[in-house]
């Protein structure tokens, strides 16, 4: 990247989360509040979690849970799942849940969903049959969005029959709805039942497109007025290649190479050369997942790049 007279840089409204280390939640509590004090006092904006159920051999960690221990350690960051998979839930529990994280962490809570997929085991051992999970998370948002609104819900549809459903009490402010997904069907569901799109190994030219492509399906579909939260999920290195290259390929059981495109490694500065085009395609919420060699070097390593992109 060439270097710029300091004149050219402006600040932007950027918010920047981190992902707390897997690691971390397989330790005592002690550990796991030590982390979201440091990312309190770093200036980070908000904690991402993913969630899997038993991924590949049975890698897992529930987005749920580990959202509402985040929320009961901070009254400042907010919370996102980034993605949370429903459609291997029923949506009348996840709407309580989701409730009641959000009363946890009023207005801070973003309930980010996905269909994941990458490992169909993980879907079958559910009772899903991947062929008709997108349909399936369909349904799912349908029943959740409605019941964290406050209304009561009766529904019959091919996966789910609901009759007089209502969670009381509801969220104290409205929960944000954010998709994750790179297909067409992902967008068309943003489209109708998001309150944005999140993206996830694109580049930053697609990214730019994809959220111009979800912004004209609500319209054509008499959606207007959105709030959009459009956001970006990088995982990155902090430093040694080797050690997001290790990571990665562990959860994902795919070569590095895959990724590589997708993931940057290196400085601080280094990995917020790479986040600035999304930036330019329009993002303003941008999800790190920072592997560094403890959790203290993470976040600290995102709160610099959160720095660097707000210049």
């Amino acid at each position: 990247m060439h270097a710029r007279d300091a004149s050219s840089f402006r600040r932007v409204t950027v918010a920047v989360g981190c992902r707390i280390p897997y690691h971390v939640f397989e330790q005592d509590s002690r550990t796991l509040r030590a982390a979201v004090a440091r990312a309190e006092q770093s200036g980070l904006d908000h904690l991402c979690m993913g969630d899997h159920v038993s991924f590949h051999g049975g890698q897992g960690f529930d987005g749920l849970l580990q959202a509402a221990a985040l929320a009961s350690l901070t009254s400042r960051l907010a919370i996102e799942t980034s993605v949370y998979l429903l459609a291997l839930r029923h949506p009348v529990p996840v709407a309580r849940q989701v409730a009641t994280i959000a009363q946890l962490a009023p207005g801070r809570f973003v309930f980010g969903v996905g269909l994941g997929g990458e490992d169909r085991h993980e879907l079958e051992i559910c009772g899903v049959d991947p062929a008709t999970r997108g349909r399936r998370l369909d349904e799912c948002l349908t029943i959740v969005r409605a019941l964290l609104a406050g209304e009561p819900v009766s529904y019959s549809g091919r996966f789910f029959d609901v009759a007089a459903a209502t969670i009381r009490p509801s969220p104290p402010e409205p929960v944000r709805i954010v998709i994750g997904g790179r297909s067409d069907a992902a967008f068309r569901r943003a489209a109708r039942h998001g309150d944005g799109w999140l993206g996830l190994f694109v580049t930053a030219d697609r990214y730019g497109a994809s959220v111009r492509e979800v912004e004209a399906l609500a319209r054509a579909g008499g959606r207007s007025g959105v709030d959009w939260y459009h956001g970006i999920h990088l995982w990155c290195g902090v430093g040694s290649v080797e050690r997001l290259a290790a990571a990665m390929e562990s959860l994902y059981q795919l070569p590095f190479a895959r990724f590589e495109r997708y993931a940057p490694w290196g400085s601080p500065a280094e990995i917020a050369d790479y986040v600035r085009p999304y930036l330019e395609a329009g993002t303003r919420h941008v999800n790190l997942a920072p592997v560094a060699a403890s959790f203290e070097e993470s976040i600290d390593a995102a709160a610099e790049v959160a720095e660097l992109l707000r210049r």
